[in-house]
């Protein structure tokens, strides 16, 4: 149902994810809106890592509600706030990550809504039925 294509032909990865993930046709496809690193409670965590931790926490909430889970991401768009969050948010997301990792895209932006948010991520996940 998904494939990850990351060829021998062209430079790897920078980090762990694949260059490309083919779904086949049939699959149902969930896509996420961005999520931010706040709980239910409203509380923003001053680490990027824990932000992150939250996003993927949403997110798993959100694909069990539509019967799949983590391991069903096959794209990921992630923004951050600034370099300095590059690795903070990249070893938590990789806590989450299935292996193959999904296609994944990081940016830097000037920021978000609220000046605490660091991170922001969504998805697209994939299911055959």
């Amino acid at each position: 149902m998904v494939t990850h294509h990351t060829p021998a032909g062209i430079r790897p990865p920078f980090a762990r994810y694949s260059h490309g993930v083919e779904v086949a046709a049939g699959a149902r496809i969930v896509f996420c809106s961005g999520q931010l690193g706040i709980g239910i409670d409203e509380t923003i965590p001053e680490d990027v890592g824990d932000q992150t931790r939250l996003c993927f926490e949403n997110i798993r909430a959100i694909l069990a509600s539509a019967g799949m889970a983590l391991a069903d991401i096959v794209r990921i768009n992630a923004y951050v706030t600034g370099r300095e969050y590059l690795k903070g948010y990249m070893a938590a997301r990789d806590e989450f990550t299935p292996d193959p990792p999904p296609a994944s895209t990081l940016m830097i932006v000037s920021g978000f809504a609220r000046p605490e948010f660091k991170v922001e991520i969504e998805v697209i996940a994939a299911r055959e039925d």
